[in-house]
C-alpha cells in the first residue's frame, strides 16, 4: 500500500471578499514518511510544508492568493479575503520521502463571485390585460460576475419555451455582466385565475444566489364592471343613458325608467 490522496476540497464558488478554505486529505503507506505538501494555483506554487526542512513552512507571492493560516501539516489552509485574481485552478501535491519519493496530486477550480446589488427588474408589464392582448415584458439582472441566469414563470409555472426569448448578456469594461431576457405571449382565458394572472422573473447563480420579482395583472373587463359597481344610484337618466351602446339612449320611454343596476346588467351582457 502506497501514498494516497483521499480528498481535495476547493470551493467551486467563493463570494468576493470572503475567505476560502482549502483541504487536502492524504494517507501514507505503512513504510512511508511525508516529504512535502505543496499548493499551486494555475501551475504556480504559493505554499509548501516540508516537515524536515529548517524552514518547514514557506509562502510564495502570487497576486490574489495569500495564505492566512494553516494547520500543522499544511493540508488545511485558509486564504485571505478573495479578490477577482483569487479565482483559478488549485492543485494539492503530496510527496513521500526518499528513496521512492512517491507523489500524488489532484486539482479543482475556484470561481470568484460578485453578486448583484439588487434583484431582477421587470419592465413593460401592465396592471390590466384582456384576453387576446399581447404581453411583451423584459427582465434585467443587476451587474454581477459571472452572469446571472434568468428564468420566467407564469402563474407559478415555468413559462413555455416558445414564450421565452434568448437571454442576452452585456459585459462592461470592468468585466461585470448584466443579463436580460424577454417574455412574449398572448393572454388567453386560461391565464386568468380569479380574474388575474402573475408573471415572475427568477434570478439564480449556482446555489449561492436566488432572488425573484413578481408582477400581477387583472382582467380589463373586470375593471370596467368594478367601476360601474361604485357608481351612485342617484345618477340621472341622461348620465346613465351615456353608458348604453347603440340607440338605447334615444328611446325616451326606456330612459325614463332606467336605473343604474339595469345599466350595469346591460353593459355586463354587452361585454360578454
Amino acid at each position: 500500500m502506497s501514498l494516497k490522496l483521499l480528498d481535495l476540497r476547493v470551493p467551486a464558488y467563493v463570494l468576493f471578499g470572503s475567505q476560502p478554505e482549502l483541504t487536502c486529505q492524504w494517507e501514507l503507506g505503512p513504510n512511508e514518511m511525508l516529504y512535502s505538501i505543496k499548493w499551486y494555483k494555475d501551475g504556480k506554487e504559493f505554499f509548501r510544508h516540508l516537515p524536515r526542512d529548517p524552514e518547514p513552512y514557506r509562502k510564495f507571492h502570487l497576486p490574489g492568493v495569500e495564505v492566512e493560516k494553516s494547520d500543522a501539516l499544511g493540508s488545511n489552509i485558509t486564504l485571505s479575503a478573495a479578490t477577482l485574481e483569487t479565482g483559478g485552478r488549485y492543485r494539492c501535491e503530496i510527496s513521500g520521502e526518499r528513496p521512492l519519493f512517491h507523489t500524488v496530486s489532484d486539482h479543482a477550480d475556484m470561481l470568484i463571485v460578485v453578486l448583484p446589488e439588487y434583484g431582477p427588474a421587470i419592465s413593460g408589464f401592465r396592471t390590466h390585460y384582456q384576453i387576446g392582448d399581447r404581453v411583451r415584458v423584459n427582465c434585467t439582472s443587476g451587474r454581477s460576475r459571472p452572469a446571472i441566469r434568468l428564468a420566467w414563470y407564469i402563474n407559478g409555472e415555468p413559462a413555455p419555451f416558445s414564450a421565452t426569448m434568448t437571454p442576452v448578456v452585456f459585459k462592461d469594461h470592468d468585466g461585470f455582466e448584466t443579463t436580460s431576457v424577454g417574455l412574449d405571449f398572448r393572454v388567453t382565458e386560461q391565464h386568468f385565475r380569479n380574474g388575474a394572472f402573475k408573471v415572475k422573473c427568477l434570478a439564480t447563480l449556482a446555489s449561492i444566489y436566488w432572488r425573484s420579482n413578481e408582477e400581477s395583472a387583472r382582467n380589463s373587463k373586470t375593471r370596467m364592471i368594478d367601476a360601474l359597481e361604485v357608481m351612485p344610484y342617484n345618477a340621472t337618466d341622461s348620465d346613465a343613458a351615456k353608458l348604453l351602446p347603440g340607440n338605447f339612449a334615444h328611446k325616451p320611454k326606456f330612459s325614463a325608467i332606467l336605473t343604474v343596476p339595469i345599466v350595469q346588467f346591460i353593459i355586463y351582457i354587452y361585454l360578454k
